[in-house]
C-alpha cells in the first residue's frame, strides 16, 4: 500500500508540476476572464455598447412620427426590458443633409411618406448594415403605424377592432392531477439548460481517457514500465494510475469552476454594457425551476446522478487503462479510443434530445446501458420519463459493469502492460483475456 500511495502521489505531483498544466491553466483563466468581460474589453478599446443608435425620422406629412415613436418604444420594451438602445428624433432637416451625417456612423434614417392607396410608404436608409433585431423592430414599428392610421381613416370603432385583435383566452387543462403546466414547460427549459450543464462532464471524460492512455503509452514507449513493474505489482500500478488521473481531473474541474466564478465576480465589479444581464438570466432560470417543482426534487436527483457519474468515470478510466496496456504506441491507442469517444458523444446527444422520446421503451432501456446511462438517466429523471427505481437500476448495472471490468480488465492489464507484440490489436486483447 505504501508503494500504491507513492505512485499515486508521484503521478499527481508530476501532472501538477508539468509546464503544460501551468501554461494551459494560465491561458484558460485569461480566456475565461476575457470571455466573461468581453463587452467591457471592447468598450475599453473604443467599442460603444452604451451609445444609442439615432433614428432620424423624416415625416413630411407631420402625421406619423408620434405613432411611429410610440410603437418602436413599445416593441423595444417587449423585446428587452433594459434601457432603450434607440433614440428616435423627429428631424426637420432634408433627407439629403441627413445622409451626409451617416458617414462612419450607425445612425439610421427612416423616411415616411403619405400615399393615397397604401396609406404610407417608408425608406430605411443607412451607411452600413443594420443588425437584424433593430431592422425587424423598425419594420414592425412602421407596420403598426400604418395599421393605426388605417383604423383612423376607415372610421372603424376602435373598441370593436381591439376586441377582434385581442388574443383569445386559453387555459391549459391537464386531466392527470399528478401533473401540472410548470412541469410541462420543463422540456423547453431543459432543452436549453441541460446541454450546457452536461457538456463539461462529457469533455472531462474525453480528457480523462486521453490522459490515462497518454501516460501508459509514454511509460511503455520509454521502457520505464519495465522498471516500475519489477518493483510494484501491476495491480497497484493500475489502480494508482486510475486514482491519480481521476483526482487530477476533479481538481481541474474545480479550477475551471473557480475561474468561471472569478470571471463572473469581475464582471459584476466592472459592470456590463450588454443588454442581457447574466445575473437576471440566472434568477429567471432558478425561478422557472422553482415554479416547476424541480428544486424540491434535487435532494434525490443530485445524489443519484453524482453516484452514477462517478461510477461511469471509473468505468471509462478502466477501459482506457485496459486499452492502453495492450497498445504499443500512441497511434494504436488513438484508434482504440475512438469507440470510447463515440459512446460518450452518443450519451450526450441522447441526453440533449431526451425530451423527444416521451414514453419510449427503447430510450428507457438505453438508460440502463453502461457508459451511456451517466448522462441519459439523469436527463430522463429530470423531465420525469423515468423514476427513482430506474436510475437505481442504472447504478446497480454500472456497479456490476465496473466489477467485471476490474476483474477481467486487470487480467488483460497484467499481461498487456509488458507485451510489445506486433500482432493485431484485437488479437492481443483476446489472447490476454484467455490467459
Amino acid at each position: 500500500m505504501n508503494k500504491f500511495w507513492y505512485l499515486t502521489k508521484y503521478g499527481l505531483k508530476k501532472k501538477f508540476k508539468s509546464k503544460s498544466f501551468v501554461i494551459s491553466n494560465i491561458i484558460i483563466f485569461i480566456l475565461l476572464l476575457l470571455i466573461f468581460n468581453i463587452d467591457s474589453l471592447i468598450t475599453f478599446f473604443g467599442g460603444k455598447f452604451d451609445e444609442k443608435t439615432k433614428i432620424y425620422v423624416v415625416d413630411e406629412s407631420k402625421e406619423f412620427f408620434d405613432s411611429f415613436k410610440t410603437n418602436v418604444e413599445k416593441l423595444e420594451i417587449s423585446i428587452d426590458t433594459s434601457d432603450s438602445k434607440l433614440e428616435i428624433i423627429n428631424s426637420e432637416e432634408p433627407k439629403e443633409e441627413l445622409e451626409k451625417k451617416l458617414e462612419d456612423s450607425t445612425d439610421i434614417i427612416v423616411e415616411i411618406k403619405k400615399v393615397d392607396n397604401n396609406i404610407l410608404e417608408a425608406n430605411i436608409i443607412t451607411e452600413n448594415y443594420i443588425d437584424i433585431l433593430t431592422y425587424q423592430t423598425l419594420i414592425q414599428g412602421i407596420n403598426n403605424t400604418k395599421y393605426e392610421r388605417a383604423v383612423i381613416e376607415s372610421d372603424i370603432d376602435v373598441e370593436v377592432l381591439n376586441k377582434i385583435s385581442e388574443p383569445a383566452k386559453i387555459d391549459r387543462i391537464i386531466l392527470d392531477e399528478t401533473k401540472n403546466t410548470e412541469e410541462e414547460n420543463m422540456n423547453t427549459i431543459m432543452s436549453v439548460l441541460f446541454p450546457t450543464l452536461i457538456l463539461p462532464f462529457c469533455m472531462l471524460i474525453i480528457l480523462l481517457v486521453q490522459l490515462i492512455g497518454g501516460e501508459i503509452n509514454e511509460e511503455k514507449s520509454t521502457r520505464s514500465m519495465e522498471i516500475i513493474i519489477t518493483n510494484v505489482p501491476a495491480k497497484h500500478h493500475f489502480y494508482s494510475k486510475l486514482l491519480s488521473c481521476n483526482l487530477f481531473i476533479i481538481c481541474q474541474a474545480i479550477l475551471l469552476f473557480v475561474y468561471g466564478a472569478i470571471g463572473l465576480f469581475t464582471r459584476n465589479m466592472i459592470g456590463s454594457g450588454i443588454n442581457s444581464d447574466i445575473s437576471q438570466e440566472i434568477s429567471n432560470t432558478l425561478a422557472s425551476l422553482t415554479n416547476s417543482g424541480m428544486m424540491s426534487k434535487l435532494y434525490y436527483i443530485l445524489p443519484l446522478s453524482i453516484i452514477l457519474i462517478i461510477l461511469s468515470f471509473i468505468a471509462y478510466s478502466l477501459i482506457a487503462g485496459i486499452f492502453a496496456s495492450v497498445t504499443t504506441n500512441a497511434e494504436d491507442f488513438q484508434h482504440m479510443q475512438s469507440p470510447i469517444m463515440i459512446i460518450c458523444m452518443i450519451s450526450y446527444f441522447l441526453a440533449t434530445m431526451s425530451g423527444m422520446f416521451n414514453g419510449s421503451i427503447f430510450i428507457k432501456f438505453l438508460s440502463y446501458i453502461p457508459l451511456i446511462s451517466f448522462l441519459l438517466s439523469p436527463a430522463l429523471l429530470v423531465i420525469g420519463q423515468i423514476g427513482i427505481i430506474d436510475i437505481v437500476i442504472s447504478i446497480v448495472v454500472m456497479i456490476i459493469f465496473d466489477y467485471l471490468l476490474t476483474k477481467y480488465g486487470l487480467r488483460i492489464y497484467k499481461i498487456g502492460i509488458l507485451n510489445y507484440s506486433t500482432d493485431k490489436l484485437w488479437t492481443r486483447i483476446f489472447k490476454a483475456t484467455k490467459m
